[in-house]
């Protein structure tokens, strides 16, 4: 959609004109967030696909109760923008809405020591609020590996978890309320008081949890604008430790019985044995993903020719480790089967923070425990996780660049049904691509696993095809067994199709609550529901 004049005249009073954004590379700077579909497509340049019509930049929550007002008298979607690193296409219009970017909406409101919260505006990046926090002795204890290029917004809209989960809980135990602006242009608070509700929050039943109904809404019920969390100290001591187990069942084991224990790390991930003979082979944890790989063939031939290679011998490397990266992937198969006849061995990082004596008895405690079942490797993997630990999210371009894709899917289950889990999905996913995986976010009920896959096909259609075939493939397997299909980068277009095996006979809940809160279904639509078609090129 072509922005009118009269659109342009009328969103220019209310935001000033400066605020309003309609240029081509201003809209196609927002066609995509992270996700790698979409990445697929933009490096085919077929760029238009979901253009918005407009980028809107509010500057507080009124400014966004006129911008929903002058929405639903044109009949304009809306889509809530953060920081775009998201990777389920949570933030894609249909060529007719346009984008909410709440990033002038970047302040720390305040920070109470008394009650130890904080209140922060929704566009802050994750990074620069933990900084600060830092600064003054606190913390969140949010630690996803987007830190960087991510908000608190986002966070609170996908229901996100940091690597810090197991101690600090998700980003919906750390909220105490919400400043939302509603589909139909309401401002209010989720949570006043804790004896004050929302008359709209009561039901036959009692009083609704408004805060918790708007995380991970995913901006379809209205407009997050501010928020009060809990923080917590800034711990002053750290025990990381890494261990070696012969296999992940055995590692699982262990796992299990020191959450069941009661006792609560900061971090624990479990690789599994290819993720960790990765690791074994380079030097950084980038390597724990195929987005190394590219970068470990170019290594190793690199080292072959020599250290006084030239740029010209250099682009000929760069360019023979790029078609040896296609012709692994291009057998996912074969090379699944290969990695299944690896040894099992596998690599554990476990770590704990906090103050005085008692984090150390807990850690020395933890570590006795999963001595019993597997080799303590001494603190050196720890640390060197916790000094490697965002590099990750910076090494998908090299895959993409290269004609592939890599992605990622995070799902979660019991404890009972976590093994056949792990099993379901790769053999499902195993014909299309390269899968592993590391098991993090552990719970004393369960865990969530995170899936990490790369493939390549000759042709865009082909590569789409593939990965759209990838996801069905895997996410059927997850339902099939019995597990969510989401643990916490949200469900945007991407898993939309599968949010009834999470919440069967949830969509007609989900429609009542549209009716109460977006009237005019004008609020990121199609996004956690599917709403007619999606994955259109």
């Amino acid at each position: 959609m072509t922005p009118s004049q009269n659109m342009l005249r009328e969103l220019g009073a209310i935001l000033g004109s400066e605020h309003v954004l309609t240029s081509f590379p201003d809209r196609l700077a927002y066609n995509n967030d992270c996700w790698p579909r979409g990445i697929i497509l933009a490096r085919g340049r077929r760029l238009k696909g979901h253009l918005p019509a407009a980028i809107l930049q509010p500057a507080d929550a009124g400014e966004v109760a006129r911008i929903v007002e002058w929405a639903r008298k044109t009949s304009t979607p809306l889509i809530p923008y953060g920081a775009g690193s998201g990777v389920c296409g949570g933030t894609l219009t249909d060529g007719q809405g346009v984008i909410v970017d709440l990033k002038r909406m970047k302040s720390i409101v305040s920070v109470r020591k008394a009650d130890m919260t904080m209140r922060a505006q929704s566009g802050i990046i994750g990074m620069n609020m933990e900084r600060e926090l830092q600064r003054r002795g606190f913390t969140l204890g949010h630690f996803p590996s987007s830190l960087i290029c991510s908000s608190l917004g986002g966070y609170l809209a996908a229901r996100s978890a940091g690597q810090y989960s197991s101690r600090y809980g998700k980003i919906e135990d750390m909220v105490a309320s919400m400043q939302v602006v509603t589909g139909s242009g309401e401002v209010f608070e989720t949570a006043p008081n804790p004896l004050a509700a929302h008359p709209r929050a009561m039901t036959p039943q009692g009083i609704m949890d408004l805060t918790q109904l708007f995380v991970g809404s995913e901006g379809t019920l209205g407009l997050i604008t501010e928020s009060t969390l809990h923080i917590s100290p800034l711990p002053r001591k750290r025990h990381y430790r890494g261990f070696h187990f012969d296999d992940v069942e055995g590692a699982l084991g262990a796992i299990k019985l020191m959450m069941q224990q009661g006792l609560r790390p900061t971090v624990v991930r479990l690789y599994d044995a290819f993720d960790t003979l990765i690791a074994k082979r380079g030097k950084s944890d980038d390597e724990l993903a195929p987005s190394g790989m590219l970068e470990r063939v170019g290594s190793w031939l690199g080292e072959w020719a020599g250290k006084d290679t030239t740029d010209e011998l250099k682009g000929q490397i760069e360019h023979i480790a790029r078609g040896l990266l296609g012709r692994i992937l291009g057998q996912p198969l074969l090379l699944n089967r290969m990695i299944e006849a690896l040894p099992t061995d596998c690599l554990l990082i476990v770590g704990f923070e906090g103050d005085g004596e008692a984090v150390r008895h807990e850690a020395e405690y933890a570590w006795e425990l999963l001595d019993r079942f597997g080799f303590d490797l001494g603190e050196e993997p720890g640390l060197h996780w916790l000094e490697n630990r965002f590099n990750v999210s910076y090494k998908m371009s090299p895959m993409f660049a290269s004609g592939a894709f890599v992605d990622t899917m995070e799902v979660s289950t019991t404890w009972a049904n976590l093994p056949n889990l792990y099993s379901g999905v790769r053999k499902a996913m195993a014909e299309h691509v390269l899968v592993m995986a590391h098991f993090s976010h552990v719970y004393p009920e369960g865990a969530s696993i995170y899936f990490t896959f790369a493939g390549v096909a000759d042709t865009l259609d082909e590569t789409l095809e593939r990965y759209d075939r990838t996801w069905r493939a895997g996410l059927d397997a997850v339902a099939a067994s019995g597990a969510s299909i989401a643990h916490h980068h949200g469900v945007g277009l991407s898993k939309s199709p599968w949010t009834h095996h999470d919440h069967p006979g949830g969509a007609p809940l989900f429609s009542a609550l549209k009716s109460a809160f977006d009237p005019d279904s004008i609020m990121n639509p199609g996004k956690v529901w599917p709403q007619g078609g999606h994955h259109d090129a």
